[in-house]
């Protein structure tokens, strides 16, 4: 999409400097931009890089200047770069109408503008919102419902019920619906426990490929508002996570397990049954909380068991020093057993 520096500044909210009618139709990296492309730049040690490249327009933040370039001026460059991306340059569409391979049944209802792709199944009772995407192989079990304008990338599944709201982004391969990992143990048999509950994905939630989330066993599993998931996460039955928390990638999430809102969850991080992680808090990459552990608001943990970065940090220096010190009590114990000390 092509626009002007004026329109670009305008819809950013942005000051403008330079020459206003600059076209703008695409972003990229400073070394690689060409002169129609949109670049950002956050501290004066990226402003040689930027004066060097051929873009001709810049999201810059007050203060810095730079010479020969039409600037647009905003308190945060990379959230402003973020938003310009998203309307210079749209996704590309998942599906265009509705295929002649999709497979959907005479109860579903789809809402005007729904694009479904190649070899989709649409199950009995099933609602789609206005502009939503479905794309090829997905499957939709009965009785599930998906907002508007949400993008479901090919071979995503929804078990029988899954709930989505609206603009929810499913990337490849995600599952959502399966059932929790419940079993009760008699007599060396182990019985399924009930896996007949909820599961909720609310408004601007993304979530990555071949991420999976189980429905409630009794209850509810919930993913608020605003919640980013990354690929690979395993969501167990009964969680909560809470409005515009980040998880990264490999993470095990127990049942039961609540994360509050504005938390981020390092890679591989695991979490254990009914572990409670607050507003803001963060755990670190490979962290392990135990089972019913709470981690406090705005605190920051790391490490298994998952203690205050600080503690993590002294008792990680004092681990690196093991074999010195080892070698030191050798000596000691040498000198004792002579008769040396």
């Amino acid at each position: 999409m092509t626009r002007t520096a004026n329109e670009l500044a305008q819809f950013l909210g942005c000051t403008i400097e330079g020459e206003g009618s600059t076209i703008v139709s695409g972003v990229a990296a400073p070394a690689s931009a060409r002169p129609a492309d949109l670049i950002y730049v956050e501290a004066s040690k990226h402003l040689q890089l930027a004066a060097a490249s051929a873009a001709q327009c810049v999201v810059v933040p007050p203060g810095l200047a730079l010479e020969g370039k039409t600037l647009l001026r905003a308190a945060n460059p990379k959230l402003a770069f973020a938003r310009a991306a998203g309307w210079l340059v749209p996704p590309a569409a998942i599906a265009v109408g509705i295929h002649a391979t999709a497979v959907i049944a005479s109860t579903a209802q789809l809402a005007p503008g729904v694009a479904v792709g190649p070899y989709a199944v649409v199950e009995e009772g099933v609602r789609i919102g206005a502009g939503s995407e479905i794309g090829a192989f997905c499957f939709l079990g009965r009785g599930t419902t998906i907002g508007e304008q949400c993008r479901l990338h090919p071979h995503v599944t929804l078990y029988a019920g899954a709930r989505l709201a609206n603009r929810v982004i499913l990337h490849s391969g995600a599952v959502v619906g399966s059932d929790g990992f419940g079993y009760v143990a008699e007599g060396g048999k182990r019985w399924k426990f009930p896996q007949v509950g909820e599961v909720e994905i609310q408004n601007d939630v993304e979530i990555g490929a071949n991420t999976t989330i189980d429905r409630g066993s009794l209850n509810r599993t919930e993913i608020c508002v605003g919640a980013k998931l990354d690929n690979l996460i395993h969501v167990a039955h009964n969680v909560h996570i809470g409005e515009n928390t980040v998880i990264a990638a490999q993470t095990g999430i127990s049942g039961s397990v609540v994360i509050g809102r504005d938390a981020a969850i390092g890679g591989q991080a695991g979490l254990a049954e009914h572990c409670v992680v607050q507003d803001g808090a963060m755990v670190g990459a490979q962290a392990g909380i135990l089972p019913g552990k709470i981690i406090r608001s705005g605190q920051m943990v790391w490490g298994t068991p998952a203690r205050p970065l600080e503690k993590f940090k002294e008792q990680f220096a004092w681990l690196g020093r093991l074999p010195e010190l080892a070698k030191r009590v050798r000596t000691i114990e040498k000198q004792s057993e002579s008769g040396k000390t």
